[in-house]
């Protein structure tokens, strides 16, 4: 219960702060770098070591590209019914085929699983950012220049991204030295990362002006919340995948749409309000249709 009401104190705190100016527009943008250059890390540092390695992990690795997947065929045959912009239905790929993995997905992971679950959400959450570097880079780039793409720029931001690195020294410095004498410190650092990402999400949420798109809204969210975990389950029942870590996966593939597939969207100018309206929406639908999946996911 207390994780819940972190939630909802914390997506509160940030929206009320935005709403009355306490302050400047733009300050989640330090609270995200907090979260992406020191939380993040210490949290992969902190809890990938930990890991029992076996075959079932090949699911939270796989389970971004299969939701990016989907949301291409899905928009790409609603577009069929639904006349849009190029900058549109690349607005929708961002949003419907990325998930917030992390801001919003380790506290509700954390808060219906465990740590245990947490755990299978940080390997979500590093094939999701790679999802995000690799095709909704390339899709943003072609939407907003007619197809121009160059690969070098998209590997050295994989390369460099903090948390990647923190990912891949999690595998080796534990070959080489004991991370043990800094444990503490990591964990200091990792339990910031849950109230200051939700308080970053409140600072962004904007709720006006949605009744315009709600048709294209209604698309993406459709996807994101309902029809991505769908694919996910259907594929795991269909493999006979139904531990633990595959739970974890099918309830990370029901996240809202990820914060950073959004600014990619404005940066590119595709349909930028577009993009944060189905994100502000759907991170405030995603807490009640992710506990509706808890509920699925008990059954199986």
């Amino acid at each position: 219960m207390l994780n819940f009401i972190l939630i909802g104190v914390c997506l509160l705190a940030g929206f009320l702060v935005k709403k009355y100016k306490a302050l400047p527009t733009d300050s989640y943008k330090a609270v995200n770098a907090w979260v992406i250059n020191i939380a993040l890390p210490a949290m992969a540092l902190r809890y990938i070591p930990e890991i029992q390695w076996s075959y079932n992990l090949i699911v939270p690795f796989l389970m971004p590209l299969l939701v990016w997947t989907g949301s291409y065929l899905f928009i790409n045959l609603i577009s069929r019914y639904i006349k849009m912009s190029p900058g549109t239905r690349a607005a929708l790929f961002l949003t419907a085929g990325l998930g917030n993995t992390s801001f919003l997905g380790f506290p509700l992971t954390e808060a219906y699983y465990g740590q245990e679950g947490l755990q299978i959400a940080i390997l979500c959450d590093q094939a999701t950012f790679i999802v995000m570097a690799t095709f909704g880079i390339i899709t943003a780039t072609k939407a907003s220049n007619g197809g121009t793409f160059e690969f070098k720029p998209v590997l050295k931001k994989i390369l460099l991204f903090p948390p990647f690195i923190a990912f891949c020294l999690a595998f080796i410095l534990p070959l080489l030295v004991s991370l043990q004498p800094i444990v503490p410190l990591l964990n200091e650092l990792a339990h910031t990362l849950i109230p200051l990402a939700l308080f970053s999400v409140g600072m962004q949420l904007k709720l006006r002006t949605w009744k315009a798109d709600v048709k294209l809204i209604s698309v993406a969210l459709s996807y994101k919340l309902l029809l991505a975990p769908l694919l996910i389950l259907v594929l795991c029942l269909a493999f006979g995948l139904t531990e633990f870590t595959q739970k974890i996966t099918i309830f990370e593939a029901a996240m809202a749409p990820m914060v950073t597939g959004a600014i990619i969207a404005t940066d590119y100018n595709l349909n930028p309000k577009l993009a944060n309206i189905i994100l502000s929406v759907g991170i405030p639908a995603s807490l009640i249709t992710t506990f509706l999946w808890s509920l699925i996911l008990e059954l199986i």
